[in-house]
C-alpha cells in the first residue's frame, strides 16, 4: 500500500495574529446583533429608492464613500492609534464625537448597542489590557468603530487589514438586509459584494492616511432615512 506523504505547513504570522481574530469579531456568529439593523436602508427600500440590484449596489457604494462607511473606518483608524499609544484621554473624545455624529436616534442605538455588546463579548472571551482600561473608563456607552479600532490594536492586528475586514462587514450586513427584504436575491447579493470590493480597498487605505480632522460626509439621503425609519409603521429592522 503506498505511503500517504503529509508535511507540515507552518502558519503565517500575518494570518494567525490578524486573520483569526477578525474571522471570529466580524463573523455572524459573533454576539452584537448586527443582524437586527438596516442602517436606515429598510426605509430607503419603502420609499421606493432601492427596488433592486443596481439601485442596491449604488446606494450602498454611496454609503461607503460619502457617509458612515467612510467616517466609521476614519473613527476606527484613529481609536486604533489611540489604543497602541494608551491615549485613554483621546480614545473617550474619539469616542464622544463617534456617538455625536449619528444622525438620528435609530442610528445611534445601532453603534452603541453593537458597540457595547463588541465590548463585552471582547472581555469575556478575547481579553486584552487595551480594552479593559478603556471599557473601564466609558460607561456611557462606546460606538462600535471605536470598540473594533481598540480592539483590534489590543491584539495586535494590523490596521488596514482590520479597516478592510470591517468595511466588508458592513457591506455584507447591508446586503443581507436587502436580501431579507427582497430586494435582491442571494447571488445578485454576493455580486455587489464582489464589485463593491474595489470600494472597500480604496476607502480603507484613506481612513489609513487619515485623521479624525478629515472626517465629513454628504450622504443625506441615507441620514434622512434612518430619520423616517423611527415612526415607518411596518418594519423588520431596529434601524
Amino acid at each position: 500500500m503506498a505511503q500517504r506523504m503529509t508535511r507540515d505547513i507552518p502558519v503565517a504570522d500575518e494570518f494567525a495574529g490578524a486573520f483569526l481574530p477578525l474571522f471570529a469579531w466580524l463573523s455572524p456568529a459573533f454576539p452584537v446583533g448586527a443582524f437586527a439593523y438596516s442602517h436606515g436602508f429598510e426605509a430607503a427600500v419603502e420609499s421606493g429608492d432601492i427596488v433592486d440590484a443596481l439601485t442596491l449596489r449604488s446606494w450602498i457604494g454611496d454609503v461607503l464613500r460619502h457617509g458612515a462607511g467612510r467616517n466609521d473606518s476614519i473613527l476606527l483608524a484613529a481609536a486604533w492609534r489611540g489604543a497602541r499609544a494608551g491615549d485613554d484621554d483621546g480614545l473617550a473624545e474619539l469616542n464622544s464625537l463617534a456617538l455625536a455624529l449619528s444622525p438620528s436616534r435609530e442610528r445611534r442605538l445601532e453603534t452603541l448597542s453593537q458597540g457595547d455588546a463588541f465590548v463585552v463579548a471582547i472581555n469575556a472571551a478575547w481579553p486584552c489590557q487595551a480594552m479593559t482600561r478603556f471599557s473601564a473608563r466609558e460607561k456611557m456607552g462606546v460606538a462600535y468603530c471605536i470598540a473594533l479600532g481598540v480592539a483590534a490594536a489590543g491584539h495586535g492586528v494590523p490596521l488596514e487589514t482590520t479597516l478592510r475586514a470591517f468595511l466588508l462587514s458592513f457591506v455584507a450586513n447591508l446586503v443581507s438586509a436587502g436580501v431579507r427584504l427582497g430586494c435582491v436575491g442571494q447571488t445578485d447579493g454576493q455580486k455587489i459584494i464582489a464589485a463593491l470590493r474595489v470600494d472597500i480597498d480604496d476607502i480603507a487605505s484613506i481612513a489609513n492616511l487619515s485623521t479624525a480632522e478629515d472626517i465629513g460626509g454628504v450622504a443625506l439621503r441615507a441620514d434622512i432615512a434612518s430619520m423616517r425609519h423611527e415612526t415607518q409603521y411596518s418594519r423588520l429592522f431596529r434601524s
